[in-house]
């Protein structure tokens, strides 16, 4: 009987927690602000003690986990709202080096010391400082490098160029099957799908990966490999 009562008390807890951060929204942890953090951290820790049991009732798990879900919807929305309560609850972006200048006391605020900040620079391609021309850190935590005009990758437009907008590629065929409602978004029907299919004289039942390419006004074609690829090409 205990172990019925654990088996619900999960299951109650999971769905609990799943719905609860589906309304809170879905954001990766890099973009998670302190508060938000804190904030899964609590309900996390509710929803844990609720799947083992630890309380009489799962009740007031359910409700604590509400009202905080709760709060933290009403403090995301007020941010949204206050610039002055979003930078206090979610901090300022931190100038941590400019035009070579490293601002010593803002790497302290940071808690970054100078061994971290190149160690970032070398991750995001940087390893030289005489490249970059600032370095910030976000109020999430990630740093980001704006480089010197002069070492930035070149862009079309430097060139006079104006170059056709690359738009997404829209998924129109998954392991043989089509993608009806991702084909109809493309203006395509299925009579057409199947006739590229004809004239490149593919099965679609043999098609992993179907994308179709409005710039081609074509489809991009990936057949299904039957056997294991076991060479290692890096070792």
């Amino acid at each position: 009987m205990q172990i019925g009562k654990v088996l619900l008390s999960s299951f109650v807890s999971l769905s609990a927690l799943f719905l609860l951060t589906k309304i809170m929204g879905n954001r990766e942890m890099s973009q998670l602000s302190m508060f938000d953090y804190i904030s899964s951290i609590a309900i996390g820790s509710i929803a844990g003690e609720m799947a083992a049991m630890s309380t009489a009732t799962i009740i007031e798990p359910l409700i604590s986990m509400t009202v905080l879900s709760l709060v933290t919807i009403t403090i995301n929305y007020l941010t949204c709202k206050s610039i002055k309560l979003r930078r206090f609850i979610q901090g300022q972006t931190l100038i941590l080096y400019r035009d070579g200048q490293i601002y010593e006391k803002n790497l302290l605020h940071a808690k970054i010391d100078i061994g971290e900040l190149l160690a970032e620079c070398r991750l995001q391609g940087y390893f030289d400082l005489e490249e970059i021309y600032a370095i910030f850190l976000e109020s999430n935590g990630q740093i980001s490098i704006l480089p010197m005009s002069s070492k930035r990758p070149v862009c079309p437009s430097d060139m006079n160029l104006n170059p056709v907008q690359s738009r997404p590629l829209a998924t129109v065929i998954i392991d043989g099957r089509i993608m009806k409602d991702n084909l109809k978004s493309t203006g395509k029907t299925e009579a057409w799908l199947n006739k590229k299919l004809s004239q490149k004289g593919i099965d679609i039942k043999e098609v992993i990966l179907a994308t179709f390419d409005s710039t081609k006004d074509d489809i991009n074609i990936y057949l299904k490999y039957h056997k294991e690829l076991k060479n290692d090409e890096f070792e």
